[in-house]
């Protein structure tokens, strides 16, 4: 079986909370059934956890503060810790966008998951990591399975 490394961008991880049936949460059940690794830092982590945590998205996806913060602790909990051994900056607009840039590239991902991919663009050029949208890595996950 092959097992895809994804790293999610953060918006991704909002569409997953706001909507359990959309390509975004179908990912996560894939790395439940262990056909997905989500690689994962400490500092993305907080990060999943300050933008879950606010009110417009749990209001949005029908949950309390305590049910936002159990979804993003689930997600955690299913993601493999990356270590950052080496900084890529500054090589995109968004220093947000840097982070996730940096947990691909050190978790050896094989794709960033994102709905922002022109945010991206040297990535896949420079670091040999894809750029895919959550229906793109769902497809591709399922994909790469046959």
């Amino acid at each position: 079986m092959i097992v895809v490394r994804l790293v999610l961008d953060t918006d991704a991880i909002v569409a997953a909370m706001r909507s359990p049936r959309g390509a975004s949460a179908a990912l996560l059940v894939a790395a439940q059934s262990v056909k997905v690794t989500l690689v994962l830092s400490v500092p993305l982590a907080m990060e999943y956890e300050a933008i879950c945590s606010q009110p417009e998205h749990q209001t949005a996806a029908g949950l309390s503060v305590e049910e936002a913060l159990q979804f993003v602790t689930a997600v955690i909990a299913l993601a493999e810790p990356i270590s950052i051994h080496y900084l890529w900056r500054p090589k995109l607009r968004d220093p947000n966008d840097e982070m996730v840039l940096e947990v691909a590239v050190n978790g050896r991902a094989d794709a960033i998951v994102t709905f922002n991919k022109k945010d991206y663009g040297c990535v896949p050029n420079e670091f040999g990591v894809e750029v895919l949208l959550p229906a793109e890595a769902i497809r591709r996950v399922y994909h790469d399975q046959d």
